[in-house]
């Protein structure tokens, strides 16, 4: 493409709203510090040095990829024109995903294995993605699903054991440590996610299919409510499912989603599958995605039925036969214009006419 006819344009891509670079600061920030202590206090498992190695990952793959679409799309790469500050913006998503996939993981000391997670989990807000108020937006939640790849393809590997999270220290240390977690996720998900409603459905949700399967399976209802007093449920709880990237705005929605992984959840656990909870969430994604999808290819077709309606001569108009289809034609052309105008504004993708 030369310069005069194709030049890249000034804009880049949509950037996030203030309040949503807010959010992933205050997540950056607090998964940054909670891994700084984890390594120099509370007992990390994974060597100091993966941190590093995640976060170099998911820095490289999320700018190659954003300078592949920028060329795809005949635009700037969005790292571009803000400064340094504009850079630090656009990793916040990579830095909170390489550091949540390696410290939520145990792969032993395979660290290709954690290196291939956090390309999976980066990579799939670029292949996983649903037509969203007119554009395409990832909606699998990239930190979760680089887990469950890993424990689907890698049986041998698992979570991180949950200990680690309060291994070296005492009561009531290891008391403070939930507690300052709920907080601080509480006060950002209020303020600035509004993911609560998910949050409050989660939880409730999440105590539900322990009781109810204790009263038809007859497993222990106390053990399955402990599994919530642990550091690691209330960090899944604060900082992975109410990820505002990959979860609906609604109350009504958010109500559903997070209901809907606690009930996928209760039935993964009672088929003996272990890790459901990063499952359940994946399948909740998925299925929100195919539903955008779903509700996209409803509007395209019920457009197009539109556009037929219009573009038909009246039935019983007078006039010959050869007359009669260059008016059809025309009227064709003319409706079609407008139809077509409209699919731009709603979706980036070329509208298919339904014959």
């Amino acid at each position: 493409m030369s310069e005069k006819s194709g030049q890249l344009p000034a804009t880049a891509a949509p950037r996030h709203d203030p309040k949503v670079v807010t959010a992933l600061r205050r997540f950056a920030i607090s998964i940054s510090v909670f891994n700084l202590l984890g390594y120099t206090v509370l007992g990390f498992e994974q060597p100091w040095t993966w941190p590093l190695i995640a976060l170099a990952t998911a820095y490289t793959t999320e700018i190659v990829l954003e300078v592949i679409a920028a060329k795809a799309e005949r635009r700037s790469p969005r790292f571009l024109g803000g400064g340094f500050r504009g850079l630090l913006e656009f990793l916040y998503p990579a830095h909170i995903t390489g550091l949540a996939l390696n410290m939520l993981t145990y792969v032993n000391d395979r660290v290709w294995v954690m290196v291939f997670g956090v390309v999976v989990a980066v990579g799939t807000k670029w292949v996983l993605r649903a037509p969203v108020r007119g554009r395409l937006r990832h909606y699998m939640n990239p930190s979760n699903f680089g887990i469950a790849v890993i424990l689907l393809l890698f049986p041998w590997a698992s979570i991180a054991p949950p200990y680690h999270f309060t291994e070296y220290v005492e009561t009531p240390i290891d008391w403070l440590i939930p507690a300052i977690i709920i907080t601080a996720g509480t006060l950002l998900n209020s303020k600035l996610t509004g993911r609560m409603w998910l949050i409050a459905a989660w939880v409730i949700g999440f105590a539900l299919q322990a009781v109810i399967r204790g009263l038809v399976l007859g497993t222990s209802i106390p053990g399955g409510l402990a599994m919530m007093t642990g550091v690691a449920f209330v960090l899944f709880t604060n900082y992975m499912i109410t990820d505002p990237g990959t979860t609906p705005s609604k109350p009504w929605a958010q109500v559903a989603f997070g209901g809907g992984v606690a009930a996928v959840y209760g039935i993964l656990t009672a088929l003996h599958i272990a890790y459901g909870i990063f499952f359940a969430t994946a399948l909740v994604c998925l299925v929100r995605g195919l539903y955008h999808w779903a509700v996209h290819l409803a509007g395209r077709q019920a457009a197009a039925a539109r556009a037929a309606e219009t573009a038909a001569p009246p039935a019983g108009s007078a006039g010959s036969a050869g007359s009669a289809a260059p008016a059809a034609a025309a009227a064709g052309d003319e409706a079609g214009e407008p139809a077509a105008a409209g699919a731009d504004a709603a979706d980036t993708q070329p509208a298919v006419a339904v014959r």
